[in-house]
């Protein structure tokens, strides 16, 4: 069972990635003034919220629930940390890709922009839902479960490697989504989250980050109010499970 459900984690990310290269809008390699609002890429991060949502309700899916938490921890021996430092992977990756050479579609500072914007709308919406949904976790330590910050924030990170990369080679967004898929089978391993949580986490957090994306040109516009800008700034997010911060810095 536990191989099975790999398997179909996998064909999730491949089906995604496949679905986002099809409904691609045309996209000119140095901007994202291009980047345009499509309904079609509602239709993955909306089906995983929505079944977040809803296993909050069916007994089917809560029984599933049970079921994914007593395969994943049967054996466990003790639990693993990979998943407080996997979850900054994907997004840290576009800085290091940039900083070997690998240009990615935006400059430093819109990128930063970007990333800042979605990490905010991510914790805003994590920690929004927590307050009101009060999930009880898997391991009975707080009512703050639904839905998975750890997840939101690395689905988050593999959708902002895929945009900026995407046009590089479509396995940048897979390694992303790889990295994120098993940031949130982690948190279900460490007995944190369940899998509905999980689930709405990760289309949060894809989400998020197209929803930064639909918006940079006006959200530049107002910070900066011209186009080009000999200023360098880097926007730094980060979110350690309890406190989300922003580092600015600043070159002349």
């Amino acid at each position: 069972m536990r191989k099975l459900h790999m398997i179909l984690v996998a064909l999730m990310l491949s089906h995604y990635i496949c679905a986002q290269n099809q409904v691609s809008d045309s996209i000119h390699p140095d901007t994202v003034q291009n980047i345009k609002f499509s309904y079609k890429q509602l239709i993955i991060p909306g089906i995983l919220i929505g079944y977040g949502f809803w296993g909050m309700e069916s007994g089917q899916i809560k029984s599933f629930n049970f079921q994914i938490r007593e395969e994943l921890t049967e054996n466990i021996d003790r639990k693993v940390t990979i998943d407080d430092f996997s979850r900054y992977a994907p997004a840290v990756s576009v800085y290091a890709l940039n900083a070997f050479g690998v240009e990615g579609k935006n400059n430093l500072r819109d990128r930063s922009v970007i990333l800042a914007t979605s990490t905010i709308f991510t914790v805003v919406t994590v920690f929004g839902l927590k307050s009101i949904t009060n999930v009880e976790r898997p391991d009975g330590t707080s009512n703050d479960s639904f839905p998975s910050g750890h997840t939101a924030i690395a689905f988050a990170g593999a959708e902002f490697l895929y945009q900026e990369y995407k046009d590089k080679s479509v396995w940048y967004g897979i390694a992303g989504y790889a990295v994120a898929a098993g940031t949130g089978i982690f948190r279900m391993y460490n007995n944190r989250h369940w899998l509905t949580d999980v689930a709405a986490g990760a289309g949060i957090g894809i989400l998020s980050t197209k929803a930064a994306y639909w918006l940079n040109p006006y959200i530049t516009r107002k910070l900066f109010h011209k186009s080009e800008n000999k200023t360098t700034f880097l926007l730094m997010p980060s979110y350690d499970g309890q406190y989300f911060r922003i580092s600015l810095a600043k070159s002349f």
